[in-house]
């Protein structure tokens, strides 16, 4: 029996995503992937999915879904009221929807991204390795937009795991600290502008997206002013413009880039970027 859900509502933006197609940079084709790549890997264990199954990655809120098959459903990464059937639907938890129930995603208050899974998995064409949506390569399944059917692939052998709720904590709304290490163009910077990268407070600035994450706070003045050959970079390297401006590269990033990387964010960290919101402070120190 085919199963499917349909998108009544997408809200902000609402994107088919996995963990991604890795291993294809020199074709240039970056990873990409869900922006919050733990917590889609949580939700799709507490459904019984593989880690890796293809699920929903709703930006901010705003979506409503409507499923024409008895569901189980996990939601994690931001926190905000979700409603299945006039009843609530609790964050890190498996939650069953009937058949013709509608879920809507409020306006998250904590974190940037839901992260959604469902039993079986999203189940539309794979492209190059991965059911994932790049925004900046346009390559994947393009956005989802009202009407839009969305099949859902057979139920797992695994089982619901016994467990009623996992206690994580939500995203943080003050100040967030990210790991860094030196980028391979540090030395392009002066040591006021590799001090201040770490010692002053930066702010999550609107213009940022699964690309990249664009901070606003003091200049970074270089000491190497000339062009940079466009050279390999990766999510989470912190590229700065030419105006001082530095940006974290996110999941959709490309896979080279001519901008002086003054420092990179450390893989653990990363899932953090997801979750900020535009005007969140973020502090960066060296590991």
């Amino acid at each position: 029996m085919t199963t499917s859900l349909t998108v009544i509502e997408p809200g902000a933006l609402l994107l088919i995503e996995d963990l991604g197609r890795a291993g294809l940079e020199h074709l240039g084709v970056g990873a990409s992937g869900a922006s919050d790549r733990r917590a889609l890997a949580l939700a799709n264990r507490l459904v019984g999915n593989p880690e890796a199954a293809a699920g929903l990655e709703l930006l901010i809120g705003g979506a409503q879904l409507v499923f024409d098959f008895p569901a189980w459903i996990a939601v994690t990464g931001a926190w905000g009221t979700v409603i299945a059937g006039g009843r609530s639907v609790e964050p890190h938890t498996a939650t069953r929807i009937s058949a013709g129930e509608s879920v809507r995603f409020g306006m998250a208050d904590r974190g940037l991204r839901y992260l959604v899974a469902i039993r079986g998995g999203v189940e539309v064409p794979v492209v190059l390795g991965s059911r994932s949506r790049d925004t900046l390569a346009a390559i994947g399944p393009a956005p989802l937009t009202a009407g839009d059917v969305v099949p859902v692939g057979s139920e797992p052998p695994s089982p619901i795991p016994g467990v009623d709720v996992v206690p994580v904590d939500p995203p943080g709304d003050g100040t967030i600290s990210l790991a860094v290490r030196p980028g391979p163009r540090a030395d392009w910077f002066g040591s006021a502008a590799r001090a201040a990268l770490v010692s002053d407070e930066w702010t999550v600035s609107p213009r940022s997206d699964r690309t990249g994450l664009r901070l606003e706070g003091p200049a970074l003045g270089r000491v190497i002013e000339r062009e940079l050959p466009s050279e390999g970079t990766v999510p989470g390297a912190i590229q700065v413009s030419s105006d001082g401006a530095p940006t974290v590269l996110g999941v959709d990033a490309p896979v080279t880039g001519g901008y002086p990387v003054i420092a990179v964010v450390i893989g653990r960290d990363l899932d953090a970027l997801a979750q900020l919101r535009p005007g969140q402070r973020v502090r960066l120190h060296y590991e």
